[in-house]
């Protein structure tokens, strides 16, 4: 049904969805193969199938929403949408953020002796200490040094959180319908976020060949890397989503009224920003 009266709209059958989960499947099975000493050329496959889904399904429903068809009623669930996607994000975080949690606060102190548990040190582990980092009583991945705070990952807080600000002025701007505010913001925001990975992916070399902080480090090693990694992941995501934006807007295509695509990934930047923050408290600076 045409918005135009009112209605809500209804888009016409699309092959994207079957294309997108021929890509995930591929993606998935190829990376699974690639475990087991397989070629990495179908988890390739998959990706690029991937990708170019989401050209051609984005690219569809921004033409859609250039061409007038979407209503207030159609921007509600787009909202509601995203809102709920950013709930399932919170949710996927508070599981990494549970698991470290649980691993400072019961199981490390179980191991060393703590509560009713003091057989289990003296039969199991008689030598082990409840410090926290650890890379547990096997001392699993060898001797290592834990990530400090006030390097770069101090100068990575404040980078994002620049970006928050360059994000919410850029915003500013498109309501006031001045876009040279708008793009300027939107340059300094995705700068910043590919400075962000840039650093980290610097951090990540330095932990690996002069730290010997891995992956495999560990229960302090696995949280560090399963956290940041996934933190980064999003902001890979976000900063790929901004700049989106940012060509979108040189294009014209938002107006003070209408901008939600913009809107929406503010929103995943904020949050992303929020993450962030609790990461530098938990995992680096309360070490």
């Amino acid at each position: 049904m045409s918005s135009s009266n009112g209605g809500y709209y209804l888009p016409a059958p699309s092959h994207w969805p079957i294309v997108g989960s021929l890509g995930m499947f591929l993606l998935l099975f190829g990376f699974a193969s690639y475990l087991h000493g397989s070629t990495s050329l179908i988890m390739i496959a998959g990706a690029a199938i991937i990708i170019v889904m989401l050209f051609g399904w984005f690219g569809t429903v921004i033409n859609e929403s250039l061409a007038g068809k979407y209503n207030n009623q159609v921007d509600v669930s787009f909202r509601m949408g995203m809102a709920w996607f950013i709930f399932s994000e919170v949710m996927f975080f508070a599981a990494f953020f549970g698991a470290l949690f649980y691993a400072r606060m019961y199981s490390v102190p179980w191991l060393g002796g703590a509560s009713n548990n003091v057989m289990t040190n003296e039969l199991l582990w008689p030598t082990f200490e409840a410090i926290w980092p650890t890379n547990g009583p096997a001392a699993v991945g060898g001797e290592y040094h834990p990530m400090g705070a006030w390097g770069i990952p101090a100068i990575n807080t404040l980078i994002l959180l620049s970006s928050g600000v360059t994000v919410t002025w850029a915003h500013w701007g498109l309501k006031k319908d001045d876009r040279t505010q708008l793009i300027l913001g939107l340059m300094a925001t995705v700068a910043l976020g590919f400075l962000f990975l840039g650093l980290q992916a610097y951090e990540y070399h330095h932990a690996y060949t002069e730290m010997n902080l891995k992956l495999s480090t560990g229960m302090y090693g696995t949280t560090f890397f399963m956290l940041t990694g996934f933190h980064g992941l999003h902001v890979t995501l976000g900063a790929t989503m901004l700049f989106v934006i940012l060509i979108r807007s040189m294009k014209g295509h938002f107006t003070e009224e209408h901008h939600f695509a913009f809107e929406a990934v503010a929103w995943y930047w904020h949050f992303v920003d929020v993450v962030w923050l609790g990461l530098f408290v938990f995992v680096y600076w309360l070490v």
